[in-house]
């Protein structure tokens, strides 16, 4: 059967199912198909384009690179070891990466990119996101080593950086990287408007800036510095700390902002800004997609009504912390936003299940909700009846709840009915949730992948007689579960990739074996501060379940060298 389609077709035909299945996990899925013949090997080898790898994989890399011939990007992120070597090996290969990440390493390893820049010339992607120490010399080698990058992220440095010389580097990459687009120097406390400036200057197809806590910066600077770019901005996320009088936002500013035609990206996070500002960035129409005010102060309804009502094109908006918003407000606000796809309306305490109620019956492409820290659920003369007035809602996949101390059963049995199609509900810390609203969400749910119980003390789910086959990712960390719930548990939840259980008190081994014997995918489980875990053999576990790749120990549990270095070498992270 298989030799009477072309290849072409049954790539078509598993990338299609790929990208439809949970992202984090695609590989594992590819790696299903790929042992079903010799044909679905050799087709699934050749989608495999992005590798992670990790001291176990090292002794095999010329094996992984002659399989995935198509492998255009490398995580290096949670490689511990000798990266100045394994770059330096990797150079040996025939490689055509564009993409390649080195974060959360202690230095920049020097030696190996200079090796990797001579032999692999088609980087355009370099990532090194919270490397401990890092200095200006580390620039200068970037900009000398891949002057065709495109994008760059050095955000978040550790404690350990030094700027001594960075400003010097920051300008020489400004100067070298010519086709530069995205940038992020997020942290980078030491950036000021100079680097800025030159940034925007010298780099003429800069389209997305991200310097997030770059404390340095004024309104003043980065007025002058946009105004370069008016022409390809795309995207723009900064984030300022205001001292006096710096806490007025000047109209230079106010203008900068509103003359980026092409803007459609922004993030302002955390700023003091006011709804003069907003209403500018209505008045110049800008195609706006994305809006962050995410624990933003000074502005008001006004502005983000002014803003909202001009700019209607807005698919994923964020308005965290805006403690004015009431269920009218929300009600309003939702007609202008026909095209959402996903909105964060958290730490708004007077938003109850109206609000809701609006925007899942005026966004109808909405997909992501976060309303975790509000009322919702909570009866009111005005909302009493508004869950009642839903319409079943196919689109929305992923609902944010925690924290919400209103919510109960009642609530979430009418979710269940409403929101079929559900993958990632998140209930954490909503204490009045028992046993039977879960019921409900799990039975009806049937495309639930992600459930988050953590401190929910009423769930024990030892009742549940019906199978969840969808669920992947449980989180049950900080509840009384006990032995008897990871029992059924183990059989109902088979496909579980990830369990949570950090902090339940109850579980001993027998529990976790249970889970390791019958979740046959299984590759994570946290067993942090499970203080009856004793006497589990975490080398047989790993051998009974080799899927496993990351186990999540006790304090008081120790293992040997020998058994950290032997489950190390099967692919077992232990911590």
């Amino acid at each position: 059967m298989v030799e009477e389609i072309p290849d072409q077709c049954w790539e078509l035909i598993f990338t299609f199912l790929n990208d439809g299945s949970d992202g984090e996990h695609n590989h594992h899925y590819l790696k299903s198909l790929s042992i079903a013949s010799k044909e679905f090997f050799s087709i699934t080898n050749r989608l495999r384009f992005s590798l992670t790898i990790y001291v176990p994989t090292h002794p095999f890399l010329h094996r992984l690179f002659k399989r995935f011939v198509n492998l255009t990007s490398l995580d290096l992120t949670c490689f511990c070891g000798d990266l100045d070597a394994l770059l330096s090996q990797i150079s040996c290969f025939r490689l055509k990466l564009t993409s390649l990440n080195i974060s959360n390493q202690p230095t920049i390893p020097a030696i190996g990119l200079r090796a990797f820049s001579k032999k692999i010339t088609t980087l355009i992607s370099l990532v090194c996101s919270n490397i401990e120490s890092i200095y200006g010399t580390d620039l200068f080698l970037i900009a000398e080593c891949f002057p065709l990058l495109e994008e760059l992220d050095l955000s978040n440095p550790g404690e350990f950086a030094n700027h001594v010389n960075f400003l010097d580097g920051l300008d020489a990459l400004s100067l070298a990287l010519f086709k530069l687009r995205k940038i992020n120097l997020s942290g980078h406390c030491y950036v000021n408007d100079s680097s800025l400036l030159h940034l925007c200057k010298n780099c003429e197809f800069l389209e997305q800036v991200m310097m997030m806590n770059c404390s340095l910066l004024t309104h003043h600077g980065i007025a002058y510095a946009i105004r370069e770019r008016r022409q390809t901005l795309r995207s723009l996320s900064i984030r300022w700390r205001s001292y006096g009088s710096n806490d007025i936002i000047s109209s230079h500013f106010v203008d900068s902002l509103a003359n980026l035609k092409g803007l459609t990206s922004l993030d302002l996070s955390s700023s003091r800004i006011s709804d003069k500002l907003l209403t500018s960035i209505a008045m110049r129409g800008l195609p706006l997609r994305k809006l962050v005010l995410q624990n933003c102060t000074g502005y008001s309804y006004v502005g983000i009504f002014s803003l909202l009502s001009k700019c209607q094109g807005i698919q994923h908006l964020d308005l965290q912390k805006a403690e004015f918003l009431n269920d009218h407000h929300v009600v309003k606000l939702s007609l202008f936003l026909g095209g959402l796809m996903s909105i964060n309306l958290s730490d708004s305490g007077n938003l109850t299940n109206l609000a809701l109620c609006a925007l899942v019956g005026n966004c109808s492409s909405l997909s992501e909700i976060r309303m975790e820290y509000t009322t919702i659920g909570k009866e009111t003369v005005e909302n009493s009846n508004s869950l009642m007035d839903f319409v079943v809602s196919p689109q929305l996949k992923f609902l944010h709840l925690a924290y919400s101390s209103c919510l109960k059963d009642e609530s979430i049995k009418i979710f269940a009915s409403i929101f079929p199609n559900l993958q990632l509900l998140d209930l954490s810390n909503c204490k009045d949730i028992s046993e039977e609203g879960i019921y409900q969400i799990l039975r009806r749910c049937r495309k639930l992948r992600h459930l988050n119980l953590t401190s929910c003390f009423g769930v024990k789910v030892q009742g549940m007689n019906f199978e969840v086959p969808q669920l992947k990712v449980l989180n049950l960390s900080y509840t009384s579960i006990d032995d008897k719930t990871l029992y059924v548990i183990s059989k109902s939840c088979c496909g579980l990739l990830q369990l949570l259980l950090e902090s339940c008190k109850n579980v001993t081994k027998n529990g976790v074996e249970h889970v390791v014997e019958n979740c046959t995918q299984l590759r994570e489980i946290n067993l942090g501060y499970c203080n009856n875990i004793n006497f589990v053999n975490i080398v047989d576990m790993v051998f009974l379940r080799p899927s496993l790749r990351k186990i999540t120990l006790p304090p008081h549990y120790r293992l040997s060298d020998e058994d950290k270095e032997l489950l190390s070498r099967h692919g077992c992270l232990v911590g």
